[in-house]
């Protein structure tokens, strides 16, 4: 390879930054999850990420500023994930002529999607200890992602249940019932749960295991209605 190709391949300050500032991300979201907010130093913050110390000011200001991010970061991730079939669920239920049957096979989209976002990707479990821990210490930071949650994935999926429900949406039925569905997904953060279910760790064969029975679950609650598959 030439000099100057290799030049052109070699990372920017830009991209090395974005590196920097992802790795400290991630540390951050482990580091809160097993030892806390208040167990969590920044130099052990920073040693546990590989950088010195002043790159937590620089990129984040404070602890505090880092775990805020933390948190940012993982209701970041659920705005990517859940906005594309949010977006065709609004875009549904705002036009005349949507029928039962398209309605019901979003509801299905929306929560295997939920699935996938729950049960899939990386730090599982650090991300379900840190959302405990903060819920016990009531903290701000989660206000972001409670109102993403709320945005991408309760409020249309209530939206879709109170409609093949011929409810309003904000009818305490429509609201139980979609809560009961979500809940369903939920239960797997549990570690109870996957004891009982002898797994260590979510494939793709679990992942779509479950899909399939909160598909029948679905189903099994709407099909029956009058007119829910036409």
């Amino acid at each position: 390879m030439s000099s100057l190709t290799a030049v052109r391949y070699r990372p920017t300050s830009y991209q090395r930054g974005e590196d920097t500032r992802r790795r400290i991300l991630e540390t951050a979201i482990d580091v809160f999850a097993t030892v806390g907010y208040e167990g969590a130093g920044t130099r052990m913050l920073a040693e546990r990420a590989g950088v010195n110390l002043p790159a937590i000011q620089y990129y984040f200001g404070s602890k505090e500023g880092l775990y805020r991010a933390a948190i940012g970061h993982i209701a970041e991730q659920i705005d990517l994930r859940m906005a594309p079939v949010a977006d065709r669920v609004r875009a549904a239920l705002g036009r005349d002529g949507a029928t039962p049957k398209e309605l019901l096979g979003l509801l299905h989209e929306i929560v295997e999607a939920f699935v996938t976002l729950v049960v899939g990707g990386g730090q599982l479990e650090s991300r379900r200890l840190l959302f405990a821990r903060a819920e016990l210490e009531r903290a701000a930071a989660l206000d972001p992602l409670h109102e993403i949650a709320m945005r991408q994935v309760v409020d249309p999926c209530r939206a879709l249940i109170g409609r093949l429900l011929r409810r309003p949406d904000d009818d305490e039925t429509t609201i139980l019932k979609t809560m009961t569905l979500l809940g369903q997904v939920t239960v797997f953060c549990n570690q109870g749960c996957r004891r009982a279910l002898g797994w260590t760790e979510f494939t793709e064969e679990r992942m779509q295991a479950i899909r399939s029975v909160m598909r029948e679950h679905i189903d099994a609650i709407f099909c029956a209605m009058p007119g829910a598959t036409s």
